[in-house]
């Protein structure tokens, strides 16, 4: 998963959190200010949380810097502002927490099948064309589709090629709907704007220094284009993206790389497919001015797997234990899993500014440069042994998370549970089996137990969130709590 941000009375957080490995210096997150604030009371003063399953990914990073934000708080609750669009229904610029049950799941109306993409990244702003092909869950059936959107320009919304009348849909600043779609499979096709210059929320897509990157795990691709953004949509992505050659000479997008050339006015573009199926979640994007290590993997089946680490041009050399836990990684998931990677190329990325800690979209994980840049000269042991284990996981999401995924955000310890699992298998077959589960059990008597006994125990799956990504951490620690107890006792 993407990040963990919480209130502590340090100004940064440690190396070591609560299912970290390697530093002896104590996370400085206290659980009396955890359990003496509500879900509301988090929401009232806008902390924002997201999730790794590690502390290797969880620590904040504070050497970055995100264009069109002087402040830390101001980058935090700002949002983007767009211009009016037509038939805009006002509602209040602060919505009440609403609690989701897992009682009230439903089956989506509609599903997707495949996504085209095409973005046109500018200086000013970019344009985001989707074509998607659409079916009712039931033949026939005369529900209205209704996509989620935020902080998005409608251009333009077609079915079949055909411009739908402003009758025929509702726009207001949360929900595109379809009033009466057709009922049988058909083709929907939208144009938005959007600002990623602006774009402060880490959410969707945004520009910080010179790179445009994207984070969409929990909701960010709502952020992006109008889409159904649930995890239990799942389809088959092509992206066109097209840049200023000079200002973004490197377009990366999930899966093979299948065309690439020159446009006229100095720009370029580049086509990347992905055969899988995968939720919207996993999309990512990344354009910027980056150089790569390269390396190659035979695959147990023969195939070649092209590796690539792409960094800026002044932290290349530090990226060959990256490098090394990656085909680390791969060999290990194969002879331990049986899995075998599934496309012909995977890329990470990393940069300074990246705020997430990393991230697993499909063949393409971003990361903050502190969990993959390592050199003699400043890296501790313990440096080198987080990022052999964060890379670790991340690949391992490639099948435990991306392609076996949740249906709901309810099943989040279905991906993160898991994979936590096996990056800990990971880190103890690479290293001392015997000094990784003394680490993990003692992170879990320290801030698990406490917890389990106070009022933030909950069950695996638990029953309502409030906050997809509060839930997420809640999940993992409770979930490697019950499979580490086990362990201990076989």
């Amino acid at each position: 998963m993407a990040r963990l941000i919480l209130p502590c009375k340090t100004p940064t957080l440690s190396k070591t959190c609560f299912l970290g490995l390697v530093s002896s210096t104590p996370f400085q997150v206290t659980r009396r200010v955890a359990c003496r604030h509500s879900f509301n009371d988090i929401l009232k003063h806008r902390w924002i949380v997201g999730f790794e399953a590690t502390q290797r990914r969880n620590y904040r990073v504070p050497s970055y810097t995100l264009s069109g934000a002087k402040k830390f708080n101001q980058r935090l609750i700002c949002s983007v502002a767009t211009e009016p669009v037509p038939k805009q229904v006002e509602e209040p610029s602060m919505e009440t927490p609403k609690e989701i049950f897992l009682k009230d799941y439903k089956q989506p109306d509609f599903y997707f099948d495949t996504v085209d993409l095409k973005f046109s990244l500018g200086e000013e702003k970019t344009i985001v064309s989707s074509k998607i092909s659409v079916y009712p869950r039931v033949e026939g059936g005369s529900s209205p589709l209704v996509l989620d959107g935020q902080d998005l320009k409608l251009i333009s919304v077609t079915i079949d090629g055909k411009a739908l009348k402003e009758e025929e849909y509702c726009l207001n600043p949360r929900h595109l709907t379809l009033v009466s779609p057709p009922s049988g499979r058909f083709t929907l096709e939208i144009v938005t704007e959007i600002l990623p210059q602006k774009n402060t929320s880490l959410e969707g897509l945004y520009k910080s220094s010179s790179n445009f990157c994207t984070q969409c795990e929990a909701e960010g691709f709502r952020k992006i284009t109008f889409y159904q953004d649930r995890p239990d949509i799942m389809a088959k992505y092509t992206c066109r993206i097209e840049a200023d050659k000079s200002l973004y000479p490197v377009l990366l997008s999930n899966g093979n790389l299948i065309e690439q050339g020159d446009l006229q006015g100095g720009r370029h573009y580049a086509v990347w497919e992905d055969p899988f199926k995968k939720p919207c979640y996993l999309f990512a994007l990344v354009a910027g001015q980056l150089e790569s290590r390269d390396d190659t993997f035979i695959t147990r089946s023969g195939r070649k797997v092209l590796l690539k680490i792409w960094t800026p041009a002044q932290d290349l050399p530090k990226t060959a234990h990256a490098m090394y836990s990656l085909k680390a990684a791969m060999k290990w998931d194969e002879d331990v899993f049986g899995l075998e990677y599934d496309l012909d190329l995977f890329n990470i990325v990393a940069v300074p500014d990246f705020n997430m800690g990393a991230m697993e979209n499909k063949s393409l994980n971003i990361f903050n440069s502190k969990l993959v840049l390592a050199s003699p000269e400043t890296a501790s042991d313990g440096d080198y042994a987080a990022i052999l284990g964060v890379i670790g996981h991340e690949y391992f999401h490639n099948w435990t998370g991306n392609r076996v995924t949740c249906r709901d955000w309810f099943q989040l310890s279905l991906k993160e549970g898991l994979t936590v699992f096996r990056d800990q298998e990971f880190s103890s077959d690479m290293g001392s089996r015997t000094v990784k589960r003394i680490a993990d059990v003692s992170k879990l008597r320290i801030y698990q137990y406490p917890q389990d006994a106070g009022p933030m125990a909950h069950p695996v799956r638990p029953h309502s969130y409030i906050k997809v990504l509060i839930l997420l951490f809640l999940l993992i620690v409770t979930l490697m709590d019950r499979l580490l107890s086990k362990l201990l006792h076989q």
